[in-house]
């Protein structure tokens, strides 16, 4: 008997020492798939910007956009986020230290360059980046998703997003074509904050090759574009205008507008609305009886709006916003009845679709905030299948590349 115990024992530990192995396996086979993300893309920015900025602007930027891109491709990661989770297991104080560390590059970044990291609306930067750790890091209701997580989501979100913070610390610094420290930081402390300590697991921000979620994001793509192209040209939305660069001169062009747009607009774009937004608030209809209620009241607020959205531009089609509204409601509602996914996922897609396209109401083009209604189902649609941002991030970029890729021009 006394054998047995010993055995069963050693077995026990065995056990446990293979998955722990297995585990730090899995966390460096991440981090080293970070770095070789992050020494190609460092390829890629000084190669582009070194003809147009100065060595300075260049090399003072690299070490800050190392580290920040390090971050940005391993922070999400299946593989890292557990061992972050574990740093953090019984010590919730310890969930300061990585804004904390955000903030003092940030500044670091901003001194070299001969800026006051704390003047004026700089001086909200650190709200932005503390809020969402210390709410959840005080918060003991972690279970289920609740309205407080909605509440920080966008007590987080909205401030970040309408209050122009200057300077963002664009890489480099007097420049836009990359990204900015600003914006790269706020999404690493919006993972940080509902991947780690929040413990929602599958935001899905992480790099990754697989060629069946590149085909989904891909024909999402062309379908949505063949729809705007049908449309659009009809409505004068969309005009030909074909390319004037020779082959070498436009492949660049692009290249360089998908990879910009996609680092500087679509992945934060996505993350927000597909990774957080469309992600917890389908958990949240999932975790109720019916999916009815939730999909009732937003169409009875969205679709007023959508109207309201398209009656106070100048333009015809002033219907058009909420037609597009009432048609993904509709797809939604036909979608759940017939159970062919989850309870509340298309009802969440119609919700994020829908204010994903009204809040472009800036763009001032009635039509452009239909389209961008229709895009948001798409994106959202490629997060489903794939529960990657990055994407749904990529269908995003090649969207907002589509006018350079197919020599158009949008009326807006």
């Amino acid at each position: 008997m006394f054998i047995t115990k010993i055995k069963l024992g050693f077995l026990f530990c065995n056990s446990y020492a293979i998955s722990y192995m297995k585990y730090q396996q899995s966390s460096l086979k991440s981090l080293t798939k970070g770095c070789c993300w992050v020494i190609g893309l460092t390829i890629i920015y000084v190669f582009t910007l070194s003809k147009t900025k100065t060595s300075f602007e260049v090399y003072s930027s690299l070490p800050f956009f190392i580290v920040f891109y390090f971050f940005f491709f391993t922070i999400g990661d299946p593989g890292v986020i557990p061992l972050s989770r574990k740093w953090l297991l019984g010590k919730a104080q310890r969930a300061i230290l990585f804004p904390l560390l955000l903030l003092c590059l940030y500044a670091i970044y901003l001194v070299i360059n001969g800026q006051n990291p704390f003047d004026n609306l700089l001086a909200l930067f650190p709200f932005f980046l503390f809020f969402p750790v210390l709410a959840f890091s005080s918060s003991r209701n972690l279970d289920k998703i609740n309205w407080f997580d909605f509440f920080v989501f966008t007590l987080f979100l909205l401030p970040t997003t309408l209050i122009n913070i200057q300077p963002k610390g664009e890489l480099p610094f007097h420049g836009d074509s990359f990204d900015s420290i600003y914006r790269i930081s706020i999404m690493l402390v919006a993972v940080f904050a509902f991947g780690v300590v929040r413990k929602i697991d599958d935001i899905g921000f992480y790099p990754e090759v697989n060629f069946n979620k590149l085909w989904t994001a891909v024909w999402v793509w062309l379908a949505f574009y063949a729809f705007v192209l049908a449309i659009g040209l009809s409505v004068d939305f969309v005009r030909i205008v074909g390319h004037k660069d020779n082959i070498a001169e436009l492949s660049g062009k692009i290249l360089f507008a998908l990879i910009t747009g996609f680092l500087h607009t679509a992945v934060f774009e996505e993350l927000f609305f597909r990774g957080l937004l469309q992600n917890i608030l389908a958990k949240r209809i999932a975790q109720g009886k019916s999916f009815k209620v939730f999909l009732f009241v937003a169409f009875a607020i969205l679709f007023p709006l959508a109207l309201v959205v398209g009656y106070t531009l100048k333009g015809g089609m002033q219907w058009f916003p909420a037609l597009v509204t009432l048609l993904i409601f509709a797809a939604a509602w036909s979608i759940e009845t017939r159970s062919f996914a989850g309870m509340g996922v298309y009802t969440s897609l119609a919700i994020t679709s829908i204010l994903f396209g009204l809040v472009h109401y800036h763009a001032g083009s009635i039509v452009y905030i239909g389209f961008a209604c229709i895009a948001g189902w798409g994106y959202g649609y490629v997060y489903i299948k794939t529960k990657n941002v990055f994407y749904s991030a990529l269908t995003h970029a090649l969207v907002n590349a589509s006018a350079l890729i197919f020599g158009l021009s949008l009326v807006k």
